[in-house]
């Protein structure tokens, strides 16, 4: 099986991971047949990088996941997330094991603060280093974290490996200082939400037409151009959802498309990241 996404390193980690993923949210919506075969049409198009959360469907998602995965683990970076309202050390350890064994795996490749809250960042980073050195996770991160999160992080551990924010063609507030910092740091940063919530570009609007132009240009979708725009900086994964077979071969169709220098300039100007934001973007 021809594989389209190609793989880079995962911030510090030694590990290759494709730069096309598959995230998770709300995938626990539709049918479940079709969203297993989903993921298992992903894995099949080298987007091993799977994305899910204890909080995504009350566990639901990660039990889809466990579904999608059971005969092809060994294929596969696995990425879940604790909430910040069970981040305390002893929590952090019972989510972790409780995610696991929905996921029907005995570790995760990657555990991620999903936002901070209420405990100590030393609790949460103590549990990660504990389930690190048991085995039950291989590395850890942060979600939704700016760059003063981001250096209290480092202040305390240099093991952390990424972030994930929000991240789409018109929402690039990360490229003022996130990106830079993690580039800086050797942090990968993970895309979510990569289309946007309902604020891609439509049809007719000056960002859809330069969109389409490039991708007739390549035989491509606007989605695709889209996605391969935000994959342009070496330190960024994205990892987009799709809820049919036919969704996640047009994300891996991605992977394959070379965007010029002058497509890039084009892209940005016509959807600019505009000023920086006081705060991290989120949803």
């Amino acid at each position: 099986m021809q594989t389209f996404s190609p793989s880079r390193p995962f911030g510090c980690t030694n590990r290759e991971v494709s730069i096309l993923g598959q995230g998770t949210w709300n995938l626990e919506a539709a049918d479940r047949g079709r969203a297993v075969a989903t993921l298992r049409r992903g894995l099949d198009l080298g987007l091993t990088h799977i994305d899910t959360a204890e909080m995504y469907g009350s566990g639901a998602a990660e039990q889809l996941v466990g579904e999608a995965i059971a005969d092809r683990r060994n294929e596969v970076f696995l990425v879940s997330k604790v909430l910040p309202s069970n981040a305390s050390r002893a929590g952090t350890i019972s989510a972790c094991e409780k995610s696991l064994k929905r996921l029907r795996t005995g570790h995760l490749d990657c555990y991620l603060l999903h936002w901070r809250g209420q405990y100590r960042l030393e609790e949460t980073i103590a549990a990660f280093e504990q389930l690190k050195g048991d085995g039950k996770i291989l590395s850890w991160g942060v979600s939704n974290f700016d760059v003063s999160d981001l250096e209290e992080v480092a202040a305390i551990s240099d093991e952390m490996v990424c972030n994930q924010v929000l991240y789409h063609v018109k929402e690039r507030a990360i490229e003022h200082a996130v990106i830079p910092w993690c580039r800086q740091h050797g942090v990968a940063v993970v895309a979510y939400s990569p289309f946007g919530q309902g604020d891609f570009p439509t049809p007719k609007s000056p960002g859809w037409r330069v969109l389409e132009e490039i991708g007739t240009a390549h035989g491509a979708t606007p989605r695709q151009v889209a996605l391969r725009f935000l994959l342009r900086e070496e330190s960024v994964f994205v990892i987009p959802k799709a809820s049919t077979p036919e969704h996640v071969s047009e994300n891996a169709g991605a992977g394959a498309l070379p965007l010029s220098d002058p497509e890039i300039a084009r892209i940005d100007a016509v959807l600019p990241r505009g000023p920086r934001k006081r705060g991290l973007p989120m949803l």
